[in-house]
């Protein structure tokens, strides 16, 4: 266990090591407890509208029971969290954030809330938000992660597609099912009601699913190209510079009617100052913080946010912000590993092919 966001977290269980965790969820299953993110409901007539001032993403035209990645922005447009938004109806959504972001987060719906509420846009009806305390989530990763699940219920999953979600009886239990995840592989999200959380996890994690931890969570998210927050995305960086404009509705770069707009719209317009990046090193994994250079002597051009070895690839990848002009893929810079220059190749993201169900 290791202290993770104010919380003790599963790095890894028993005597399975992170890379052989890592390899079983790409062949087989791994169940991760995500139980510490935040969950929420906002509700209300004019829960669209608030939740498209909160975000760039075009919810209006969300279809029910489909999810979105998105990002919640301040004044500047700098990404305060990165978010997973999805629609049950054009008056009720089911957000989840960071864990590590949760004061700031609350803090801010609080008093952007306030502001709504209190103001011309909430005529036509108020918005209420709910956090789900103590709620669990779980996430079932893997390629035999649908046919696993299938055993406990008899809805057709093969129906519910990639980004889509829906209330599934699974074992007995009605509960929130999203298939997703952040690590590239087939799977689903479950959110859990507090009393059932432990029922349901030892459920979902006889053989072959193997339960995971943090370390194997963050060598799947790498390779799959996602982003993690802290290290990837902070209040001082654009969606447009994190490789994130897909999260913004066309509709929304037209109207502009969001937090953070004008910032946004520059970086669109003009073109970011930097961008996010893959990387391939030679030699050593470089990790966050290592410097990027143009050529040997060269100048500094940016920083590694994120880097492993690749248990998929056997190969060092890492994830990082160069100076706009050097972020075409196959460009070569050097990267400083413990003080000594390596060669490293501007790479496309993910690093692996994901394997998304799509139907």
């Amino acid at each position: 266990m290791v202290p993770f966001a104010g919380y003790a977290m599963p790095l890894s269980y028993g005597s399975v090591g992170q890379v052989a965790s890592h390899n079983h969820v790409r062949m087989s299953a791994g169940l991760f407890d995500v139980g510490h993110m935040v969950q929420s409901h906002f509700r209300g007539a004019t829960a669209t509208a608030f939740l498209e001032w909160l975000t760039p993403s075009s919810l209006k035209s969300l279809s029910p029971y489909s999810s979105t990645l998105s990002v919640l922005l301040n004044e500047n447009g700098g990404i305060i969290d990165d978010t997973v938004i999805t629609k049950h109806s054009d008056n009720a959504f089911y957000v989840v954030t960071n864990a590590g972001r949760r004061d700031r987060d609350l803090a801010w719906f609080r008093q952007k809330l306030d502001e709504w509420n209190s103001g011309e846009r909430a005529k036509d009806g108020k918005v209420e938000h709910e956090v789900l305390e103590d709620w669990g989530l779980v996430a079932l990763q893997g390629p035999k992660a649908a046919e696993y699940l299938q055993k406990f219920t008899s809805s057709d999953l093969a129906k519910l597609t990639f980004g889509k979600s829906a209330y599934v009886t699974i074992g007995g239990f009605l509960l929130h099912v999203a298939r997703g995840g952040y690590t590239g592989e087939d799977g689903f999200e479950i959110s859990i009601p507090p009393s059932q959380t432990v029922e349901v996890a030892e459920l979902l994690s006889q053989p072959p699913v193997q339960l995971a931890g943090l370390g194997a969570r963050d060598s799947l998210r790498l390779e799959a190209g996602m982003c993690l927050y802290g290290n990837d995305l902070d209040e001082d960086t654009s969606p447009v510079e994190a490789g994130l404009s897909w999260v913004i509705g066309k509709d929304r770069k037209e109207s502009g009617d969001f937090i953070g707009a004008e910032g946004v719209r520059k970086h669109l317009k003009d073109g970011p100052p930097r961008r996010r990046v893959g990387l391939v090193v030679e030699g050593a994994p470089a990790r966050q913080g290592a410097q990027i250079f143009a050529h040997s002597g060269g100048e500094a051009i940016g920083k590694v946010t994120s880097g492993i070895p690749s248990p998929t690839l056997n190969k060092n990848i890492a994830m990082g912000y160069v100076l706009s002009g050097w972020h075409k893929k196959g460009t070569e810079v050097e990267v400083d590993v413990r003080n000594k220059l390596r060669k490293a190749v501007v790479t496309s993201m993910p690093f692996i092919k994901p394997n998304y169900w799509r139907g």
